[in-house]
């Protein structure tokens, strides 16, 4: 949009600029008209053309009377002179038609020049030399993160400069880098945003100002995310002439591929696509496409993808629901109106969690929105075979979330649920699942979002109260029940693989939401829905059925209360096209010319009408005239006809049109202007009926008619050609002619479109190619099926069979060998019964190799082919010989088996039996009968005879022979049992009965065995039977008795003996025993050996596999590398690597671990030892290998506390201590004399020093202080008073630490009693202050953990460790220092 404020004193310089512009805009007009012309001047001569052929009148019998000689004279004289001047008069019409369009378009343009040229002079004359935009700003919808760019053309004197506003605020480049660029070139004014954000939708304004005044234009420029709506054309603003829009609907668009009935599952994604011819094909401005469904307008989101352009329409449906059920249209803005095309989408319930659930509900909307409160309400879905549901659960999730929410805690039985507690303000969305006996549906699809707002509706609610429980908020109209059954039912023929369906309305609707179709083939009780959404209209028709099939139909009325009682079922009715008049005839050839007549062929129509074609009826025409001639007044079948009596030299146009039993048809095409010319050319004719059979994925048979002219010689082979649909690149299939009229295709790409041509040759070269074949898809028909050749199993006739994927009424199987209609034959008979067609071979021999081919008539191409060869034939020979002359087939021969008590059963198995089956045994040549000690019997189900002997002896050896009679079938069967086998039948027999008596007592069920449990413990168990309470059961190892903590409990059925931390030492001679009064048994367990090894590979599995990444652990004597696993043993196959080096044990190198862990310790570690190191675990499969890198940083730090604690071992090896001598509390009576004497040590010699209450005690006769031979200190007190009560302590130290200990003495007067110490008086001495570097006492074991100031490489510090980190072995530098134990008296020096 574009302002101008213009004084009044500058109107009188517009005539200028008037005129300047007016010459430019004029040049640009009948440049344009010269444009369109020529765009539009050859669809217009094809769109003449069809016009015409489409005005042509009807052929009428025309009248015809009697002429005399004179009269025909006259007439053939005029008709010479007419020929000879219509070919003039129609040449100088045609250019005067020429001549009259082209000044009606100078015309046209003139006045739209003079039009234009008024519209401009009288806005020029509202500027002067004041600022003008010529090419205002335009609005911009662009993508986030791409540049746009807004520019204008302004014109005025002196020149104006422009100044851009974003929002009402200057544009300043500087404010921000890189983001503006503001240009001006030659009036051309352009502001480019670079990289767009959302932030940048605004309105921009460009102000363009001079002394004269100013002007402004206006533009918003809207920043989408990629997901949002698509960008909206922009049209250059009109309040200044420019250059002229064409609006989508002055488009001349025509349909051509349309997208059919689709059908799609819930959850997938589908696409409807049509192409298009767009004149003119414009890439900026691309039609105007609608899409419908239901006749509801669509919009391009997320669940509707559209797209439109290079001659495509296109909408996507990524994710299906069954709300996408529906009809829809394409529509089309054109130059003539609109162009539409409509067609059905299914969408069927996607497969259930669980069989039987319901299918998901839909259309869920919200009603009655109020602040805290709404109404969902929704459609039920369609229930056929499954249970009926119960109720209905209702979610709800906040806009943003994926967290759903369920609102009621029972099902609700009705279409409508109020939810309440909503938050005021906040958005939601709603779905809906449906309950049934089987469980619960898939979600529906979530509503659109609904703000919780003001009640709008609250007079109109109502609360009602379901089972007395449930409190459901409903409008007051909705009082109702379910709606009653629709009425009555009719199907009628509709296509091929639909049918038409219509029903009576129900007669109380009560608030009627749609129906729901059901279909079922006749007696197959199995009911399948046809719609999965609520259908409204009283109409439907039914895709998707089987050809042929006959159909059974009933409706349910739907509502919010759920479904009504189904309808009565409508007539059978067999799926058929509907009965019309067949299409037009096309593809005209001509295969032969004489001179005086034609031999013509041509392609059945595309449509049949639903009836067999039974006529065809030719007409023709002098090329010349408009007239048509009737040329057989009687019908021919075939679709080859000779024309006779005609003119040598002139040309004829001929028209054909096919007939049913529903009438003729409308005409085809005229041919092209054929001459009729004799053919005298050497080579053959083409030749013509290009037919295609057994068409799949990747291979066709092309199959035609031979050259009806044949040329100087006889046809001696053929070519075929092929192309792609669309290129005229034939390729030559074939490098020699073949001689029949067939060809297997293979190579072909599925899905692509082919056509073909055939060209005949004979001696004196390749004559003409035929016409091009119809285009043929390289796909095969849903549901096609091979031919089957097998041999009868009750007569053994050898036979071919096929079944149709789908059939019609006037259908018929034709059977063809090497592809040549095979007619009456004594070699084969055809029997046809429904869907199957079944050739059977009378006499088979060699003389029936060969291709057999069937082709199913009036159906989409329905055929198969099979090659019979010699190898299969013999193969069904002798299984057809076998049948003639039968045999009881055995499935297994006469075997033997053991039984459980000793007995020995003989037996076989047949295929199949019948009562009437007779048989013997026969025992080295002597038939046995059943009797106590050997007992005969057969079961005819299982194809069973078997004879059981109850005590097998030595005297059962020998030969073992059945015979079987059933009906004429016979066989026999022998077993020879003797040396060798009979030996082991026996033993093995003889150790059956000795089991049987053994578990008359108590018995082990299963021996004993082991396993290993994941703490790596081996468990030893064994199941027993045939016990009860009194039954003891004991273990054993090496046979001395292990006694558990807890008995075994043999009343559980299974005993374990838990053997923890197994080794080497856990080896020997395992015995379980089984004993009461009914008897005893037992049960042995080696564990050595291969079973030993056994084991241990199952714990190294265990142990492996939980190992943990290598710790580094630094210790005085070296760095230690540590692995940490649920159980470890030196048996288990552990090798430790440096540098993929195995290490052996060493001084150097100690290999050790403990029952957590493996270890490797580097003891005085130098640069040498440097590098990767790694632990391997081997079990019996597996390697289980844990790397470390001591290297760089890892291998400093690790080096540095090595030898930090290698000095603090040292020191807390020297440092002084107390070893021992002093207790905690002496008790002493007053006047005695009291001697505190203990051992230290220290190196070098500590110095030993004593206090009292913290007090230094200096040596006097009262307190005298000894330290003798650097080992002994005493400290003696003569004639000890109550004074000398108190805490006294020593203190040893040296240079490397010291040692601090208190003692409490009480001192009490004689007579009383010896008090007893109190408890805070019973102290275990404290250390002395330790130095800054007092070392730590050496740890006796090895330590899991390393010092925390030690950096290991790995495992890294925000990974947490397999297995728990132990505390550390030192001590933290404030931990007292240990004290000797307590217990020791303290040493007393020997008296002088």
């Amino acid at each position: 949009m574009a302002t101008k404020v213009m004084p009044l004193y500058q109107e009188k310089h517009v005539t200028q600029i008037s005129n300047d512009y007016r010459s430019i805009h004029s040049k640009h007009v009948v440049k344009e008209h010269t444009s369109r012309k020529s765009n539009f001047k050859s669809v217009n001569q094809v769109q003449a053309k069809a016009t015409e052929a489409m005005a042509e009148p009807a052929y009428t019998i025309p009248v015809f009377r009697q002429r005399n000689a004179d009269e025909v004279d006259e007439y053939q004289r005029v008709s010479s002179h007419v020929g000879k001047g219509l070919a003039a008069i129609q040449q100088e019409l045609h250019r005067m038609r020429v001549a009259t369009k082209t000044q009606v378009e100078n015309i046209a343009i003139k006045n739209e020049v003079k039009l234009m040229m008024t519209k401009t002079v009288e806005l020029c004359e509202e500027a002067h030399k004041l600022p003008d935009f010529l090419v205002p700003l335009r609005p911009h919808t662009v993508w986030e993160k791409t540049p746009v760019k807004l520019f204008c053309t302004v014109q005025g004197h002196p020149r104006p400069f422009v100044k851009w506003y974003k929002g009402g605020v200057l544009v300043d480049p500087l404010s921000a880098p890189g983001k503006y660029k503001i240009e001006s070139k030659y009036g051309v004014h352009s502001l480019i945003i670079s990289r767009c954000v959302v932030s940048d939708t605004a309105e921009y304004n460009a102000v363009a100002t001079n002394h004269h005044g100013s002007a402004t234009s206006k533009a918003t420029v809207t920043v989408k995310r990629p997901g949002g709506g698509a960008v909206e054309n922009s049209q250059l603003s009109d309040q200044v002439p420019h250059l002229t829009v064409i609006h989508p609907s002055k488009l001349d668009i025509t349909l051509m591929d349309m997208f059919g009935v689709t059908f799609g599952v819930e959850g997938g994604s589908v696409s409807l696509v049509c192409t298009m011819v767009v004149v003119p094909d414009l890439p900026n401005l691309p039609p105007l496409a609608e899409w419908y469904r239901d006749d509801k307008l669509l919009k391009s989101g997320k669940l509707a993808e559209m797209k439109i352009g290079g001659g495509v329409a296109s909408l996507t449906l990524p994710h299906l629901a069954k709300d996408d059920e529906g009809l829809y249209t394409l529509r089309m803005w054109t130059k003539d109106g609109t162009a539409e095309h409509s067609a059905y989408l299914f969408v069927r319930d996607a497969a259930p969690s669980v069989a039987g659930v319901p299918g998901a509900p839909m259309s869920v909307k919200a009603f009655d929105i109020s602040m805290d409160y709404v109404l969902v309400a929704w459609k039920p879905p369609n229930t056929t075979s499954e249970p009926a549901i119960t109720g209905y659960f209702v979610d709800k999730c906040e806009a943003g979330s994926d967290s759903w929410v369920q609102c009621n805690d029972a099902p609700v039985k009705i279409c409508k649920y109020p939810v309440h507690g909503l938050s005021v303000g906040h958005v939601y969305h709603f779905r809906v699942r449906a309950v049934n006996s089987a469980g619960i549906s898939r979600p529906s699809r979530k509503s659109d979002k609904v703000t919780a707002l003001d009640p709008a509706e609250s007079d109109r609610l109502q609360v009602i109260k379901l089972d007395g429980k449930h409190e459901v908020v409903i409008k007051a109209d909705d009082l109702e029940g379910v709606p009653s059954a629709p009425g009555q039912v009719v199907a009628t023929r509709n296509t091929k693989s639909s049918v038409f369906v219509q029903w009576d309305p129900p007669k109380h609707p009560n608030k009627l939401m749609g129906f729901y179709i059901d279909a079922c083939i006749v007696g197959s009780k199995q009911w399948a829905p046809c719609n999965h959404k609520p259908y409204k209209h009283t109409r439907f028709v039914v895709h998707g059925l089987i050809p042929g099939e006959t159909y059974v139909f009933r409706v349910q009325a739907v509502n919010v209360y759920g479904l009504s009682d189904e309808s009565q079922e409508s007539t059978p009715i067999t799926v058929e096209p509907a009965l019309t008049t067949p299409g037009p005839p096309f593809g005209i050839t001509m295969l032969n010319c004489d001179g005086s007549s034609m031999t013509l062929a041509w392609k059945s129509p595309k449509h049949t009408g639903g009836s067999k074609i039974n006529a065809y009826y030719l007409d023709k025409r002098n090329a010349d005239t408009l007239a048509w001639k009737e040329v057989n007044a009687s019908a021919t079948k075939e679709r080859i006809y000779t024309v006779e009596n005609l003119t040598a030299g002139i040309f004829y146009e001929f028209k054909i049109q096919a007939g049913n039993l529903a009438g003729v048809g409308i005409p085809s095409a005229p041919s092209s202007p054929l001459k009729c010319e004799a053919w005298t050319m050497a080579e053959p004719g083409p030749p013509y009926d290009l037919s295609f059979s057994e068409v799949r994925g990747d291979s066709l048979v092309i199959l035609w008619k031979a050259s009806v002219y044949t040329g100087a010689s006889a046809v001696t082979g053929y070519f075929v050609d092929r192309a792609k649909k669309g290129s005229s690149d034939f390729v030559t299939l074939n490098e020699e002619a073949v001689s029949h009229r067939y060809l297997q295709v293979t190579g072909l790409e599925e899905g692509e479109l082919y056509v073909f041509k055939v060209r005949a040759v004979n001696a004196e070269g390749i004559g003409k190619s035929s016409q091009p074949s119809e285009p043929v898809c390289a796909k095969a028909l849903p549901g096609t099926k091979e031919i089957c050749c097998s041999v009868d199993e009750d007569t053994g006739d050898i036979f071919l069979s096929f079944d149709a994927c789908e059939i019609s009424e006037t259908s018929k199987f034709v059977w063809s060998k090497n592809y040549k209609v095979i007619g009456d034959s004594t070699k084969v008979s055809i029997a046809t019964d429904g869907r199957r067609s079944k050739l059977t071979f009378k006499s088979p021999n060699k003389e029936d190799l060969g291709s057999y081919s069937v082709v199913v008539t009036d159906t989409d191409g329905v055929s198969a082919s099979h090659t019979l060869s010699e190898e299969a034939l013999n193969s069904m020979l002798e299984l057809s010989y076998a049948i003639r002359h039968p045999i009881v087939p055995l499935k297994h021969g006469l075997n033997y088996e053991i039984l459980e008590k000793g007995h020995v059963r003989f037996w076989l198995q047949a295929l199949k039996l019948s009562p009437a089956v007779s048989y013997r045994f026969i025992v080295n040549d002597k038939e046995v009968t059943s009797s106590e000690s050997q007992k005969i019997s057969h079961d005819v189900a299982s194809g069973v005879i078997q004879m059981t002997v109850d005590h097998f002896t030595k005297a059962n050896e020998g030969t073992y022979t059945v015979q079987i009679h059933d009906g004429k079938a016979k066989n026999q069967t022998s077993l020879v049992l003797v040396g060798d086998v009979f030996k082991s039948a026996l033993k093995e027999a003889e150790f059956q009965r000795k089991e049987h008596i053994r578990k008359q007592g108590p018995n082990f069920g299963e021996y004993l065995s082991f396993y290993v449990e994941e703490d790596c413990t081996v468990m030893l168990v064994c199941k027993v039977a045939n016990v009860k309470k009194e039954t003891a059961f004991h273990w054993f190892k090496d046979d001395e008795e292990i006694v558990l903590d807890v008995a075994p409990n043999v009343m559980s059925g299974s005993c374990a003996l838990p053997i923890p931390m197994f080794s080497r030492k856990d080896q020997g001679i395992y015995k379980a025993t089984l004993s009461d009064d009914r008897g005893k048994d037992a049960s042995l367990f080696d564990i050595s050996g291969q079973v030993f090894d056994a084991i241990i590979n199952a714990i190294a599995h265990i142990a492996g596999s939980s190992a943990s990444d290598l710790v580094l652990q630094c210790t005085p004597e070296g760095i230690r590398l540590q692995c940490y696993m649920k159980y470890y043993t030196e048996e288990i196959k552990a090798s430790w690597f440096h540098r993929e080096s195995k290490i052996a044990s060493s001084e150097k190198m100690r290999i050790g671990g403990t029952a957590e862990m493996a270890w490797m310790q580097i003891c005085d570690p130098t640069d040498k030892e440097k590098g990767q190191y790694s632990i391997e675990i081997l079990d019996s499969t597996t390697s289980h290998t844990r790397s470390f890198d001591l290297s760089g940083q890892a291998y400093t730090d690790a080096f540095e506390e090595y030898q930090r604690l290698k000095a603090a071992a040292f020191a807390e090896k020297n440092r002084g201590r107390v070893v021992g001598g002093l207790p905690d509390v002496v008790t002493i009576m007053e006047k005695k004399t009291l001697s505190l004497t203990c051992t230290v040590w220290g190196d070098p010699t500590p110095e030993v020093t004593w206090f009292k209450n913290e007090q230094e005690v200096a040596s006097s006769e009262h307190t005298k202080i000894a330290f003798e031979a650097g080992k002994f200190s005493s400290l003696t007190i003569n004639a000890v008073t109550s004074e000398d009560s108190g805490k006294y302590s020593i203190n040893v130290r040296n240079k490397y630490g010291g040692e601090f200990v208190e003692i409490t003495v009480s001192v009490y007067k004689q007579g009383e009693d010896i008090p007893e110490p109190k408890l805070g008086q019973m102290s275990r001495g404290g250390a002395a202050p330790v130095a800054a570097k007092s070392p730590a006492p050496p740890p006796k074991t090895p330590t899991p953990t390393p010092p925390p100031s030690v950096k290991s490489p790995t495992p890294a510090a925000s990974i947490k460790s397999p297995t728990p980190t132990p505390k550390s072995p030192t001590p933290p530098r404030s931990v007292k220092s240990p004290t000797p134990p307590r217990a020791m008296k303290s040493p007393t020096p020997p008296r002088k």
